[in-house]
């Protein structure tokens, strides 16, 4: 099929090149409701296989809608809802399966109708699809607004109390949420029931008109949307204690360089302007007054591809011995990558548990869920290979999840193991697979850090020198390769030695501020 469409030539005309794209957007409508009696029919074995396993009722079905996500290329909460809107559509609403099949709907304006029919129990459901009747072309023409009207009407004349009941339970699903938006912005969403979300506008909006109407020169939208950052944080200018995690390169925070920095959460953003939130911070540390607290902005930097170890220290910058209230207390943490991978070096526990500098670590290595095409935030430090199997608390048996995906994770018949790099060409950095019950094996790289770019077989082919070099640097003067045999330029036991060598540094530099400060002195800059 692919083949085919691949050899697809484009009409001559500007008729047929739209005939042919009506008759495109019709089979992508076909092949979505074949996905759909292929997704129920997976579903179905999964829990007959579960069923012989001996799984309880209650727990099967458990991980089809990850195993469905992976397939499709998609996160795992859009997977179970794939999975929800095929099994509505195969065993509740015919028409509409019908209609999807024949192209007069399509996935998006299918799942409309399943998702306005969901508070129905499934004898209702059915009968709205039958009285609708999306196959007959009830909705040709109709936009998705129209569709969703003619939902809801036919479902409240159907069960007016669970429609009812929907909208009481609707309530409890308030809720914040953020996402990025372009140039170095972000959308902050507060889903509120109607009274409270019109009061909270209306505040707002009442607030920017006397604002204005004293000499503002600021639009109405910008005083509405510091006026809310203001009030929720409590602080003139919505400046609370929270740590920004800035990472970027020593090129790019000290000698202009245009590469992008990260702010984990968020995304990438411009060097410009995370230099310009740094030099703000410490321009107001210096002479600025104001009121609330400090905000602690650690910043973690460089990510290089000339220094190997990681350090972990915390280095105050400069101008920032007497912060002012209102300002931005900024520190930098030193991150070192390995010169030809990009991969930030590990350090080892034997706790259970993760420590907090190896939650940091794994935070600014994965950024976001490292389950393939999940970007949900992370909320759980996971162990690759589990405890339980012999799996050790170390940074490369460590990857950072989302709640629902560590979950998953855990389901029977699903493993993960971390991928050993013997392949640096192929896969440079940190990765891991997992492999489903179905045994489909999916594989997870980290992504790269500022400044790593593009790893090409030259540059991994070139590493030992690098990492030779890089270390001689990192051991302030102690020679390359500190601690390692002589002679050898394996880059393993490099970084472990510049690791271990920068942890005494650390160590002794917390004994007191006059044994730290003789110290240096004594050995030189830290790496």
């Amino acid at each position: 099929m692919v083949e085919a469409l691949h050899s697809l030539r484009p009409a001559g005309d500007a008729a047929g090149l739209i005939d042919q794209l009506r008759e495109l957007e019709d089979l992508k409508s076909a092949i979505a409701g074949v996905q759909a009696r292929i997704t129920v029919a997976v579903d179905v074995a999964e829990r007959q296989a579960q069923a012989l396993a001996g799984v309880p009722a209650g727990e099967q079905g458990k991980g089809v809608g990850a195993q469905v996500a992976l397939a499709r290329r998609e996160s795992l909460s859009r997977g179970s809802r794939l999975l929800g809107l095929a099994r509505a559509l195969v065993t509740e609403m015919p028409h509409t399966l019908a209609a999807l099949h024949c192209g007069q709907l399509n996935e998006w304006r299918a799942t409309l109708l399943v998702k306005e029919t969901a508070c129905l129990s499934a004898e209702d459901r059915a009968a709205v699809d039958e009285e609708l009747a999306p196959d007959t072309g009830t909705f040709d023409g109709c936009g998705d607004r129209a569709i969703v009207a003619a939902v809801k009407a036919a479902s409240y004349r159907r069960d007016p109390r669970s429609v009812v009941n929907r909208a009481a339970r609707a309530v409890t699903e308030r809720c914040v949420s953020i996402r990025p938006a372009p140039d170095t912005m972000a959308y902050l969403t507060a889903l509120l029931p109607v009274k409270e979300a019109v009061g909270t506008y209306a505040a707002l909006s009442r607030h920017a008109d006397t604002t204005r109407a004293a000499g503002d020169p600021r639009s109405r939208g910008q005083v509405m949307a510091d006026t809310l950052v203001e009030r929720v944080t409590g602080v003139p200018g919505g400046v609370s204690r929270v740590e920004l995690q800035l990472i970027m390169t020593d090129r790019a925070l000290f000698q202009g360089d245009s590469e992008p920095a990260r702010i984990p959460g968020y995304g990438i953003i411009g060097s410009h302007w995370a230099r310009t939130l740094l030099q703000t911070g410490q321009m107001t540390s210096s002479g600025t007054t104001g009121q609330g607290p400090a905000t602690t902005v650690p910043v973690i930097g460089p990510a290089t591809d000339q220094s190997a170890g990681s350090t972990g220290r915390d280095v105050p910058a400069e101008n920032t011995a007497s912060p002012a209230p209102h300002a931005f207390d900024v520190w930098l943490r030193r991150l070192y990558t390995a010169p030809a991978t990009g991969e930030l070096v590990a350090m080892d526990s034997t706790a259970r548990l993760f420590t907090r500098a190896q939650r940091r670590f794994i935070t600014a290595r994965d950024d976001t869920c490292r389950t393939p095409y999940c970007d949900a935030p992370i909320r759980h430090f996971d162990h690759i290979v589990p405890w339980r199997c012999g799996g050790t608390t170390t940074i490369a048996n460590g990857a950072g999840l989302c709640e629902a995906c560590n979950h998953t994770k855990e389901r029977p018949g699903w493993t993960a193991q971390t991928v050993s790099g013997s392949r640096p060409q192929t896969r440079p950095r940190h990765t891991f697979s997992i492999t489903t019950p179905t045994g489909h094996t999916y594989h997870s790289t980290a992504p790269p850090l500022p400044g790593t770019g593009a790893i090409t077989r030259a540059s991994v082919g070139a590493g030992a020198g690098t990492v030779t070099c890089a270390s001689a640097s990192a051991s302030a003067g102690g020679g390359a390769g500190a601690g390692a045999e002589p002679g050898r330029t394996d880059p393993v036991t490099r970084l472990e030695s510049v690791t271990l060598a920068s942890r005494r540094r650390r160590i002794g530099d917390r004994s007191s501020p006059k044994q730290g400060a003789a110290r240096r002195l004594r050995e030189g800059p830290a790496a």
